[in-house]
């Protein structure tokens, strides 16, 4: 359980207090009561940043969500999300496994496969479900880009649908399409404009002695995007920047190796706290920080901060 930021509390008691450990949380497989009664739905949300899609916004383990949303999805083989829609986008960053999501308009759907590090931002107001089809479970980071979504509007799901029709989204026979980034179709290219390739993504040398690249934001290759902005920085064996602060709040999963965040009050003291995988650590807004990579590896960061815009930030080396 996170311990409660108070003005008066240290500053490593409040870096205590925005710090979400992987061992210290559980997937929680009831997180969706609309997959109630439905085996085929099943899926387990772990949270960190606010609720999500879950209607459980009074977790005491979980931080609070300011312009974004975060957590984690386990998903078997074999199972999948109904067809819904949300009234702002939420991006599914692959970890694991290999998922299919399907986008769907007038009973046409198009799917697009991604694998690790691979991301797709779903668009407002556009049904999409995801599927495993693969031999392994998915394990995958969703970010909603408000701090409290409104409850998901479904299309197609099987307590109102036929079985067969809910798991491919809504599309009758003949009426699913391969992801074509160049497909003529309306849907293919909306989809291109939202799908990110981590291979395909440009990667940007800092003169801070890391690397970026820039999912969601203004860079070549990323999804243009008025909410927030998402990240995938590296940082190699040493790599230490200079203190900064930002006008909004950012979060920092750490996806592999290790780094060590840093908070730095007014007066020079520190806090740190090293992050594993899948530890992730929330800066306030104003607040201080740097980070360094202390393993003897390189470390890679999932980064999401709560704005598209210039947020203050100007990245040194350490």
């Amino acid at each position: 359980m996170n311990i409660a930021a108070t003005p008066q509390a240290s500053l490593a008691d409040r870096m205590k207090a925005h710090t979400g450990r992987f061992v210290d949380k559980a997937f929680d497989w009831n997180a969706f009561p609309s997959n109630a009664g439905f085996d085929e739905l099943a899926r387990a949300q772990m949270r960190y940043i606010g609720a999500g899609g879950s209607p459980k916004v009074g977790d005491p383990s979980t931080l609070k969500a300011d312009n974004f949303t975060l957590s984690l999805i386990y998903k078997e083989p074999g199972r999948y999300a109904a067809c819904h829609s949300h009234e702002i986008e939420e991006s599914f960053l692959i970890l694991s496994g290999a998922l299919i999501v399907g986008w769907e308009k007038h009973g046409e759907v198009v799917e697009v496969n991604l694998g690790p590090k691979d991301m797709i931002l779903n668009a407002r107001e556009i049904g999409h479900g995801f599927r495993v089809d693969g031999v392994e479970p998915v394990v995958m980071s969703i970010s909603v880009d408000v701090g409290k979504p409104l409850p998901p509007v479904y299309h197609y799901h099987p307590k109102e649908h036929p079985a067969e029709l809910a798991r491919t989204f809504g599309a009758e026979p003949g009426k699913t399409m391969a992801y074509d980034p160049n497909g003529s179709h309306e849907i293919q290219k909306l989809m291109s404009e939202y799908v990110v390739r981590y291979t395909e993504l440009p990667t940007i040398w800092e003169e801070a002695g890391f690397t970026r690249k820039v999912y969601v934001g203004d860079a070549p290759g990323a999804v243009k995007h008025d909410s927030t902005r998402k990240e995938m920085w590296g940082l190699p064996m040493g790599a230490k920047l200079a203190p900064f602060t930002r006008t909004v709040e950012d979060t920092y999963l750490c996806i592999e190796g290790s780094v060590e965040v840093v908070w730095v009050d007014e007066d020079g003291t520190e806090a740190s706290v090293e992050l594993g995988p899948r530890d992730l650590v929330k800066t306030p807004a104003g607040q201080a920080h740097y980070l360094r990579n202390p393993g003897v590896g390189p470390a890679t960061v999932w980064t999401v901060i709560g704005t598209s815009g210039d947020d203050g930030a100007v990245y040194r080396k350490g």
